[in-house]
C-alpha cells in the first residue's frame, strides 16, 4: 500500500507538499515505476493531476500547470507533489498511485489510501 502524507487545510494562496512513500514490498524496484497524483473531489470522478515517468518526464493537469510540481526521490522510495497558489477548486482528495502507460494515457495500478486537501477563500 503507498501512504500518503501532508494533507491539510490552508487559505487559498497557501501552499502544502504531499509525500507519497512506497513500501519495498510493492514497489521493489521503485526507480523504474511510473508515479501520479490524483484528487478527488466531493460528487466528483479521480481525476488525474500530475504524473512522472520513471525516466523523469512529467505530465501535469492543464489547472495546476505552473502551480504544482511532482518529483521523486528514488533513495526513499517517495514521489511529492508540491502545490502552490492553492485555490478552492483544489480542495479534494489527493491519492498518489503507481500509473502503467503513456504521458498520453496513464493507467493506474495501485492506490494510495488518499489525503484530504482543503482550500478555504
Amino acid at each position: 500500500q503507498l501512504v500518503e502524507s501532508g494533507g491539510g487545510w490552508v487559505h487559498a494562496g497557501g501552499s502544502l507538499r504531499l509525500s507519497c512513500k512506497a513500501p519495498r514490498d510493492i514497489l521493489s524496484v521503485f526507480s523504474s515505476s511510473d508515479m501520479a497524483w490524483y484528487r478527488q473531489a466531493p460528487g466528483k470522478q479521480r481525476d488525474l493531476v500530475a504524473a512522472q515517468a520513471a525516466g523523469g518526464s512529467t505530465t501535469y493537469a492543464d489547472s495546476v500547470k505552473g502551480r504544482f510540481t511532482i518529483t521523486r526521490d528514488n533513495g526513499k522510495r517517495t514521489v511529492y507533489l508540491q502545490m502552490n497558489n492553492l485555490q478552492p477548486d483544489d480542495t479534494a482528495v489527493y491519492y498518489c498511485a503507481k500509473v502503467r502507460g503513456t504521458p498520453q494515457s496513464w493507467t493506474p495500478q495501485s492506490w494510495g489510501q488518499g489525503t484530504q486537501v482543503t482550500v478555504s477563500s
